[in-house]
């Protein structure tokens, strides 16, 4: 009958007879095909140019599509010529600004006998969709990298309880050279998609110019034909390494389809490989994955004297943009109002960090990440501070404070302490005196900044006897030197030790100071 479409699965054992030196009349008795029919498929296996293992890792239905864009014609040589001269065309025109005509220039400059551009063309289509019949799409070199999940998951398990987990499959391909990465991830969620997506374009050592993932939730909040709204956090990964998020359009199959072949395709090299193994890690089951992905990068794609690694080390990986030094680190966002004190609080960690003091009762957004803790206003970022994770830990930045509020920031008992001793031993013997007198040192400071003040108002020596005379008195307080000062006490000089007069209490004008 006319037009019978043959059975794929004759062809198949067809061409295994065939490349194992079984005759075409052999081929032709055993498996009750015409003559005609085994020379036909025969001929096209030897134009395609493709080995018998190939054709049995392809299902029926991409036999029938392989085959079905061929006529039965007999390949002359000058045909032949333009077939050996399209595996190198498809590399050039993955170059920026190389077009099939600039190819047939060239061509035709090879073989000046050759074929007409319109008739170049129309073949180039054939070849094409002989060895691709999947994608026929032209990728440019470093411009897009199509990255999804798999729709079958991989699983783990649990060394501690035993618990079989499923994990996630990721796919990353370029769309010039079909340079492939895989791993495996715990989930879906936003912060594995962004970590997928970096560790790919990190074992691609460079940037594509767009990456194109599919409209799930991790990358695209809103789907739309003409402005989908990108999740932010792929989108400042995207900012960091200096590309773009170009989404797959919803509804079209076409925009994906290269890395839905890589899945496919990965499914029969990797997921049987896996299928009967058993992992108890992340990082156990991803190793077997990459040595898998190794081999499946080395293998001469169909049709082609090349692989893929060879394809991407020779034509993509210098078209791709150097990648950052600092790996991307996902940010969070806080909201809070800056306190009187000039700090707000990160109330992820319970700890404060100081903003500039005319920022005072604003509202602030806080960015954070594992390092660091951006603080915004109105869109300006107005501080940054290394991220500390102890609670109620106040970070400051003392540019950020007010003049008084800075000076009283600085506090500390060595602060005081120090200034003491450049006035007097007597006079730093009466400030630890005082510090050490009180439950915690801040109570002090107020105490202690009065008496070093005195220095400016009375001079350097009334302050040091005044407080030689306060330590005979063993009463430790800012009264007790003011009053001394008034008074004029620091120059009165006791028949008897003080501690023998006063051994309880020391009366001065009437007032009582206890011991």
């Amino acid at each position: 009958m006319a037009n019978k479409i043959t059975d794929m699965s004759k062809i198949r054992k067809a061409i295994k007879f065939y490349c194992n030196g079984k005759s075409k009349l052999f081929i032709s008795k055993y498996l009750s095909l015409s003559r005609n029919t085994v020379k036909k498929y025969i001929s096209l296996f030897e134009v395609l140019g493709l080995s018998f293992e190939v054709i049995n890792e392809k299902t029926d239905a991409e036999l029938e599509l392989l085959f079905s864009h061929t006529t039965v014609e007999s390949i002359s040589p000058k045909l032949q010529l333009l077939y050996d001269f399209f595996p190198k065309m498809e590399r050039e025109l993955k170059k920026v600004g190389v077009t099939i005509q600039h190819m047939w220039e060239q061509y035709i400059v090879l073989n000046p006998n050759g074929y007409r551009s319109s008739q170049f063309g129309h073949h180039y289509k054939i070849w094409s969709k002989r060895v691709n019949p999947v994608m026929h799409m032209n990728h440019k070199a470093g411009d897009k990298m199509y990255v999804d999940y798999a729709g079958k998951t991989l699983s783990i398990i649990d060394k501690d309880t035993g618990e079989i987990k499923e994990v996630q499959f990721f796919v990353a391909i370029l769309g010039a050279s079909q340079y492939t990465y895989a791993e495996a991830s715990m989930s879906q969620q936003k912060e594995d998609f962004v970590t997928s997506v970096e560790n790919a374009m990190r074992f691609f050592e460079g940037t594509p110019a767009a990456i194109v993932p599919d409209n799930l939730k991790s990358a695209v909040i809103k789907s739309s034909r003409f402005e989908p709204t990108i999740n932010e956090t792929l989108a400042d990964l995207a900012e960091h390494y200096q590309t773009t998020i170009l989404p797959a359009r919803a509804y079209k199959p076409r925009d994906k389809s290269l890395v839905e072949g890589a899945v496919k395709i990965l499914y029969r090299r990797i997921y049987v490989n896996l299928k009967e193994t058993k992992f108890f890690s992340l990082e156990e089951l991803n190793q077997q994955i990459w040595d898998l992905l190794d081999a499946h990068n080395s293998r001469k794609l169909t049709g082609r004297p090349y692989s893929r690694i060879e394809l991407f080390l020779e034509d993509e990986q210098q078209k791709l943009s150097p990648l950052p030094q600092e790996r991307f680190e996902i940010k969070y966002q806080s909201f809070a109002t800056v306190m009187q004190n000039g700090h707000v609080q990160l109330s992820q960690d319970k700890n404060y960090y100081s903003v500039p003091y005319q920022y005072v009762k604003k509202k602030a957004k806080l960015l954070y990440t594992k390092s660091t803790v951006e603080i915004y206003h109105k869109y300006n970022r107005i501080a940054i501070h290394p991220r500390n994770y102890k609670p109620y830990i106040y970070t400051t930045i003392p540019e950020h404070m007010a003049s008084t509020h800075q000076f009283v920031a600085q506090w500390s008992a060595a602060r005081f302490i120090d200034w003491a001793s450049s006035i007097d031993e007597s006079v730093a013997e009466y400030i630890m005196q005082i510090i050490e007198s009180r439950n915690h040192p801040e109570q002090a400071y107020k105490s202690c900044l009065g008496i070093l003040n005195f220095e400016k108002k009375v001079g350097k020596e009334r302050l040091i006897n005044a407080c030689k005379r306060a330590l005979d008195f063993k009463i430790y307080n800012f009264k007790t030197i003011q009053n001394i000062l008034e008074n004029n006490l620091d120059h009165i000089e006791f028949e008897q030790e003080p501690e023998q007069e006063l051994p309880i209490h020391a009366n001065i004008r009437g007032k009582q100071y206890y011991n």
